[in-house]
């Protein structure tokens, strides 16, 4: 029997309560924990955890990651721009030397922007003081709701909400769905003021798989980048990996607004997903889709 694939969901800020610590991402982590295969064994096991520092500073697991037993890193870029030190970075760069799989993912602006020390995965990021989008068109405020908050914030919808997803090119099977039938994931929860992702330079394994829409401009931007295994200059083989815009795709206010969140966000939300609940059913399949394709090739 195949043990359950080992997710560490991990923030990259200490708890604080009024701020996006791990707790805010708890109906993730159920949904993780309540996934079956077909002879009903659990998929996955998981360790949720905020940043925790050594005595040098450095974060505790991700420093070491690749000496751990986890299979997946879901890393959650909440920070202003400090979240990551060089130790951190190295340790999940082996990690996914040795196959391990990542999802990293972010916000507006320049939140999370520590992801901009991390190889690989972090180069799909673009923020706005630190590795800009290539495209210059797209310095400019999308959002205009939300004035302290500059680009990049496409505007997918109110929290609460929901937003359509356009695959890129053939359907990659991170989008594969059973409620539709189009046989597709076809939404996202929905946020005013989400980042943005591409392909990094040199990415010849990685492509954009998925797309969302600004209702503000209605200009499409990244929703989803994937990275495929491939060697490195080393001979490693890379594990996948997953960069998203917006870590609102899965964290409970998204998912369920009465949950609540922090005391900072201004907007008020909407309530599609209370009228339409089904829809949720889109964002859970993608949450499994994503569990499955990162798996390590040996597991």
């Amino acid at each position: 029997m195949k043990r359950p694939l080992r997710i560490l969901l991990q923030t990259t800020i200490p708890f604080a309560e009024d701020d996006w610590n791990v707790g805010r991402f708890s109906l993730l982590r159920e949904h993780l924990e309540s996934l079956r295969d077909d002879e009903g064994r659990a998929l996955c096991e998981v360790t949720a955890r905020d940043r925790v520092a050594d005595s040098e500073g450095n974060e505790e697991v991700l420093s070491r990651l690749d000496s751990t037993d986890f299979d997946e890193l879901w890393l959650f870029a909440v920070d202003t721009g400090d979240g990551l030190t060089v130790p951190d970075c190295q340790g999940i760069t082996r990690f996914r030397q040795r196959g391990g799989g990542i999802l990293a993912t972010r916000d507006h602006q320049d939140l999370g922007s520590s992801l901009c020390t991390l190889g690989g995965v972090g180069r799909a990021h673009f923020f706005h003081t630190k590795h800009q989008d290539p495209d210059e068109s797209r310095h400019a405020r999308d959002d205009q709701q939300t004035r302290g908050i500059d680009w990049p914030n496409y505007h997918s919808g109110s929290n609460g909400d929901f937003q359509r997803v356009t695959p890129v090119g053939r359907a990659h099977e991170l989008l594969r769905g059973t409620r539709a039938a189009s046989g597709l994931v076809e939404y996202f929860p929905a946020h005013p003021h989400e980042g943005a992702v591409g392909v990094p330079e040199g990415g010849e394994h990685a492509r954009v798989v998925a797309t969302g829409v600004s209702e503000t401009t209605g200009r499409p931007f990244n929703l989803v980048v994937a990275f495929e295994r491939a060697p490195d200059a080393h001979g490693n083989t890379l594990g996948r990996a997953v960069a998203e815009s917006s870590f609102h795709h899965f964290v409970d206010y998204n998912w369920d607004t009465s949950k609540g969140c922090p005391s900072f966000l201004e907007e008020p939300p909407g309530d599609q997903l209370v009228r339409e609940p089904e829809k949720l059913e889109d964002i859970r399949q993608y949450v499994r889709n994503l569990a499955l394709w990162l798996a390590p090739a040996a597991h």
